[in-house]
């Protein structure tokens, strides 16, 4: 988008005198490893419209992608302004050395995904990861350095002329993507996070993220120099450089890893976008088709049976002439076509007049059956709790896998886990900061968006234990879907063109409720605002004990009428709270009697519901009568 410590690899001491014979069968011996391990995941191939093992039983691929990890997006680490990679690169290297800038990102690298993270998403009960990754990982340390040295003159057209100069010389000694891959970190990464998910049971989706050149014109997807130059940019010899990079790269992949049946899927191109007349491209994606009928060959020819995903025009989702029919290729067969669903519809009838852009779930169901080829959506996310649930739900029900954007993001609701802010990139503290915050041992569960993946569409279950005589705090209501958990009328992100968010404080939770930060009497917390009518949120309550009790509301009410609500159990009515209106929501806390109501013993649900708006509310209270009573005398 736009949602897993370098490799160790084992050292073995062999003595000078080991004979160079002998010393090539110990690596071929040691090589063999790989594959064995590997043999604990089935080969995953293609059967009509399904994904089915060496078996023949379906499996539906559900995960979770990696992303801000082998590619820095800047949204995700919230870099100040900075707005892709190589500007990120470009700022740490105005106030750092670039040989520290490398070690910097050896760091982040070694830190940002684990083995701890992906074991946790194993027992999640994710059964994939998606890995994008940025072409220059597969650089050498000297070719790295040539791109560098053009990204500090990202205006420089002769900078960016001499680094196609070098990759084309590169190209020309068959120097690119060709070393030992134990030197190159792509291959390091590759193979650890292989390891970590086939230990685990986990498919992995290599995704090549960043190609060379960019495939479109969002520089924060691409890193790219100029916009759409993998499709446009020639060298002195008039070649798409990119293209042949991009293929060259793809044939060193499928030579390391056709035998791996941990690998799920080959992600060809992640994301291609803008590639039309007003970029100077054709309008039905003449380019795209050719490339990927290069690639899939490329692949092929490396005696390579892997499952290869295609990704349409268009951010993943637009398929005319990508049609297996259109493709030019002599093996059209292991093909899986892709969708990137974001701030769309998850109506079961929403329907796109163009059958061949497929991000809708009618759309994508008619594209699969039309041409028998599985479907799966790589990615999805960035959205409230509701939409996610009601997204996986219906890809569910119709078989169809997911892999959900994003496992990490600094400071934010959606992804899986939370970063804790950390303040600049560009200092030193800062960095120090975000390499700690970004271990998962630091990280803070976002356990409400782990609900909303995995679990039913009429489940519910308590967000806190909430005890009976006791405090509960307005913003832990209970875990579950809208009109389950709670009712908020605007709770979903439907129309990409809408940017109003769905929860309005933007904190503390990632569902339609408005959960904003407060201070109240100098503590600080979180509490509920942006009401409307008819809103409400449940609780789950353990009583103990039966018996009366006052009740209590803490709020505040910066408008300019009374706010009221209703408090039920098991849909009986408890009481009302009447928030008086005051000059602002700072000054005015209040702590509202509801009366007082008898309670049960058991296991209840407590609704509060906004009769009238305007309060923002920071905590019920429960206190026992008779204990009060007689701690009073």
């Amino acid at each position: 988008m736009n949602q897993l410590t370098p490799p160790v690899t084992p050292r073995f001491l062999v003595p000078r005198r080991l004979r160079a014979g002998t010393l090539a069968l110990l690596i071929m011996l040691l090589g063999l490893l790989r594959p064995a391990a590997a043999q604990q995941l089935s080969w995953l191939t293609a059967q009509g419209t399904q994904v089915v093992d060496a078996q023949r039983r379906p499996v539906v691929l559900r995960g979770c992608n990696v992303g801000g990890w082998l590619l820095q997006e800047s949204y995700i680490l919230k870099t100040d302004t900075l707005g892709c990679q190589r500007r990120i690169q470009q700022g740490l290297l105005r106030v750092m050395p670039e040989k520290d800038v490398e070690a910097f990102y050896r760091q982040f690298r070694a830190g940002f995904v684990t083995k701890a993270d992906i074991d946790w998403l194993a027992r999640q009960g994710f059964n994939c990861v998606r890995l994008p990754f940025h072409y220059d990982l597969f650089l050498t340390a000297k070719q790295r350095r040539a791109r560098t040295a053009a990204l500090q003159h990202p205006k420089s057209d002769a900078a960016v002329h001499a680094y196609v100069r070098a990759l084309s010389g590169w190209y020309e000694a068959n120097e690119l993507f060709t070393a030992d891959p134990q030197t190159l970190d792509g291959f390091r990464y590759l193979d650890q996070v292989l390891d970590w998910c086939g230990a685990n049971h986990m498919y992995v989706v290599l995704d090549l993220h960043a190609a060379p050149g960019g495939q479109g014109t969002d520089a924060n997807i691409n890193d790219n120099f100029r916009p759409l130059d993998l499709w446009k940019r020639r060298d002195a010899c008039g070649r798409l450089i990119y293209q042949d990079m991009t293929v060259r790269l793809w044939e060193q992949l499928a030579k390391r890893y056709r035998n791996d049946p941990r690998v799920a899927m080959y992600d060809l191109l992640n994301e291609p976008h803008n590639l039309n007349p007003q970029h100077g491209l054709s309008a039905d994606n003449q380019e795209l088709t050719a490339l990927y009928s290069r690639l899939i060959d490329a692949v092929r020819a490396q005696q390579d049976r892997h499952l290869l995903l295609l990704e349409g025009n268009g951010y993943g989702n637009e398929y005319t002439n990508l049609t297996p029919d259109k493709l030019k290729v002599k093996d059209n067969t292991g093909l899986v076509y892709n969708a990137h669903r974001y701030w769309c519809p998850n109506d079961a009838a929403a329907l796109d007049p163009n059958p061949n852009q497929i991000n809708l779930v009618k759309n994508l169901v008619a594209f699969r059956d039309r041409w028998q080829v599985p479907v799966w959506v790589g990615e999805t996310g960035e959205n409230s709790n509701e939409w996610f649930a009601a997204a996986v739900q219906q890809l569910n029900g119709q078989g169809i896998g997911w892999c959900h954007w994003n496992l990490k993001r600094v400071d934010a609701g959606s992804s899986l886990l939370r970063v804790k802010p950390y303040g600049s990139i560009l200092t030193a503290a800062g960095r120090e900061v975000l390499l700690r915050n970004a271990q998962f041992a630091n990280c803070a569960v976002n356990r409400d968006v782990v609900f909303a993946l995995t679990q039913p569409a009429a489940a519910r279950q308590p967000f806190a234990a909430h005890s009976l005589p006791g405090t509960i705090r307005a913003a832990d209501y209970d875990l579950g879907r809208e009109g389950v958990a709670y009712h908020d009328t605007y709770n979903a992100r439907t129309d990409y063109r809408e940017l109003k968010p769905t929860n309005s404080g933007n904190a503390y939770r990632n569902d339609g409720v408005d959960v904003q930060a407060i201070s109240d009497a100098g503590g600080t917390g979180f509490g509920v605002g942006h009401t409307e009518a008819g809103e409400w949120l449940n609780y789950t309550v353990t009583v103990p004990k039966a018996g009366t009790y006052a009740l209590q509301l803490r709020a505040t009410n910066a408008g300019a009428v009374p706010a009221r609500l209703r408090l039920t159990l098991n849909d009986s009515a408890l009481g009302t709270f009447t928030v008086a209106s005051a000059a602002s929501e700072d000054a005015g806390w209040q702590t509202v009697s509801g009366g007082t109501a008898t309670l049960p013993a058991g296991t209840h649900t407590l609704r509060l519901l906004v009769e009238q708006p305007g309060a923002v509310l920071g905590w019920l209270r429960f206190t026992d009568t008779k204990a009060a009573t007689q701690g009073g005398q």
